[in-house]
């Protein structure tokens, strides 16, 4: 007899039993967390194929769910942080309509002023008044102080969540070698389960797709294309935040940076702004940057527009241009103080539209180049000179359009869509006009009262000051934009505080009290529209919305609290669909117990037939032993 058949019998029993003792792990580990099934197929081998070995030990899983559950994953950790967010920001101002929310510490002001309009000789009156303006400011500085804390707080754990990404692609790259030199099959396996969670968790972290190589190695990349993890080499990641951040804080300009930059250091020494806008798609680092940068600093501009609402609708007036054949007529006598401002809306060749804003300044004039700050992100806007105290001349309005258009020019913008106006005197009045642009509509904004203490301007008052110097809030740009974190500078006007006579006093120095003051305090808030800008994000980006001090106090909170509620239905979506993208997942990896329990039966039945040959061959052997 031969002995080809007692060495088939001899392989197939070695075969039988890795394959035994592969279902003996899968079993062992069918509650491991990570553990991806194993599997192996004998191969034929020897003369005629009449033999049979240990196939490779491969893990068993189904790569385009392995794709989907990655990318549901940056996308439950993106969804879920905005949702967890914004529902702590919803939460600032209060459930609406209650004392202590921010729309009833408003009403409970201008009830306070009714009041007062119905007595004004009442002192108890006007120290309501008082004091649920006081009421009012601060909370409105409070909501803001919680908005930068968000930031804060945020800033702090894009810190860690950086860190943790950082060790996740430095452990990955270690793996890739590891994998890369592994000496047995299962050895392999075990530390591609182990690359495959770490590739995961960073998943939660940020958008990546991963490119399996055929060394064994795994690139990863974002989903733009940017290299992480090759074979051996991990990009570093690194953050420089910032302990605090304030109304002031933001990402650009880049080399004025107030708050921390994602960077990543590639193995060229390259470095790339990670946190720059659209890099990073989906994962908790891009909701947090996301949040840090764009909404919260909305959130902030929207409580800075409500308090300059406040403090200008009791102290500022409107003059309306007069407008024929393209040329705008104003009068700007009562124009005066830095941050008064001439708004033109003007038309040009093709009929292109533009807004143009011109900005009272005691500086010499200057561009506007973040026109976001202004109340028409989309407008040109200049600076123009004055002397604090004396209207503007035309010459000094004509500079400023002139340089408009120079910076317009500077910045890139076609030379038809510029728009090209000159002013000159006209009787007391200035006229502003263009050969190929005109005018279409206009008009300045003034603040009337001359400091916080000036009660002689009648009815207005400056019930609300910049509690940075008690200064009049004029929303001027010197030094700056007044009105960025004005939120947490609004304060009641010591003055009236001091004296609240002021607010019932008549007019033209006359003695007594009357209810003209208290009136025009409260129809300015709450009948007379005025424009708040288009970078609230109320009523829409693309143009300044009108409306009351009130209404727009009434619609940050339904915007905030719609904003809340619809992240909250997107992640609880996302929630769902990575729910699936697990189970779909663990159809083709997890342990199934009663499938290796079959896979079991059947590999005993075939050792048991490889031993009957050993068994059949040795007693033949004995028998010719024998003979």
């Amino acid at each position: 007899m031969g002995l080809d058949p007692v060495n088939t019998a001899t392989a197939g029993l070695r075969a039988t039993q890795a394959s035994i003792a592969l279902v003996s792990q899968n079993v062992a580990n069918a509650g491991t967390a990570g553990y991806v099934k194993r599997t192996t197929s004998p191969v034929a081998q020897g003369l005629g194929n009449a033999g049979v070995a240990t196939g490779a030990i491969t893990r068993s899983f189904d790569a385009a769910a392995l794709k989907q559950l990655r990318l549901e994953t940056a996308g439950s950790g993106y969804t879920g942080t905005k949702a967890d967010i914004l529902a702590q920001l919803d939460r600032l101002y209060g459930t609406p309509g209650s004392a202590t929310a921010l729309d009833g510490v408003l009403n409970t002001y201008t009830q306070s002023l009714q009041t007062l309009a119905i007595n004004p000789t009442s002192s108890a009156a006007r120290s309501s008044v008082v004091d649920a303006a006081q009421a009012l400011a601060g909370k409105i500085g409070s909501i803001a102080d919680d908005v930068q804390n968000l930031r804060s707080g945020i800033e702090s754990t894009l810190k860690g969540q950086v860190e943790d990404a950082n060790a996740l692609l430095d452990s990955i790259a270690k793996l890739n070698v590891q994998v890369q030199t592994a000496g047995d099959g299962t050895t392999r396996a075990a530390l591609e389960d182990q690359r495959d969670q770490q590739i995961n968790k960073l998943a939660g972290y940020m958008d990546i797709r991963v490119m399996d190589q055929r060394d064994g190695s795994a690139t990863v990349m974002t989903s733009n294309g940017l290299t992480l993890v090759d074979r051996g080499v991990a990009a570093g990641l690194s953050f420089d935040g910032r302990a605090t951040l304030s109304a002031t804080s933001a990402y650009n300009p880049a080399d004025k940076r107030g708050v921390g930059t994602i960077t990543a250091t590639l193995p060229g020494g390259s470095r790339i702004a990670l946190s720059d806008p659209g890099t990073l798609l989906s994962g908790t680092l891009a909701a947090n940057l996301e949040l840090r940068d764009t909404i919260l600093p909305q959130a902030q501009r929207q409580l800075d527009d409500l308090a300059a609402g406040l403090a200008g609708a009791t102290t500022q007036t409107s003059v309306t241009a007069t407008v024929a054949g393209g040329t705008a007529t104003l009068d700007l006598s009562a124009l005066k103080q830095p941050g008064d401002k001439i708004t033109l809306q003007v038309s040009g060749p093709g009929g292109a539209t533009r807004t143009v804003i011109l900005i009272a300044s005691a500086s010499d004039d200057k561009p506007i180049t973040n026109s976001a700050l202004s109340n028409d992100a989309t407008a040109f806007v200049q600076t123009f000179k004055i002397i604090p105290g004396a209207p503007p001349d035309a010459t000094a309005i004509n500079t400023a359009l002139g340089a408009l258009k120079v910076a317009a020019t500077t910045a890139g913008y076609p030379a038809g869509t510029i728009p090209d106006l000159a002013a000159a005197d006209a009787t007391g009045k200035v006229v502003i006009s263009g050969t190929t642009w005109g005018a279409t509509g206009g008009g300045a904004t003034v603040t009337v009262p001359q400091s916080p203490t000036d009660t002689t301007a009648y009815p207005q008052l400056a019930v609300f000051v910049d509690s940075d110097g008690n200064r009049l809030f004029t929303d001027s740009f010197d030094n700056g934009s007044q009105r960025t974190g004005f939120a947490q500078r609004l304060a009641l006007n010591p003055s009236i505080k001091a004296d609240t006579a002021a607010l019932t006093t008549l007019g033209g120095g006359a003695a007594g009290a009357d209810a003209t003051r208290a009136n025009f305090i409260y129809d300015a808030l709450t009948g007379t529209a005025r424009t708040f800008s288009s970078s609230s994000g109320i009523g829409g980006l693309s143009a300044p919305y009108d409306t009351t001090v009130v209404k727009f106090a009434q619609d940050i909170i339904a915007a905030q609290g719609s904003a809340a509620a619809q992240a909250q239905t997107i992640d609880s979506g996302q929630g769902v669909a990575l729910s699936a993208a697990q189970s779909r997942f663990a159809e083709g990896a997890a342990v199934s117990i009663d499938e290796e329990m079959s896979n079991l039966i059947a590999l005993q039945q075939a050792y048991t037939a490889n031993a009957r040959v050993l068994t059949a061959a040795r007693d033949m052997l004995d028998t010719l032993l024998r003979m």
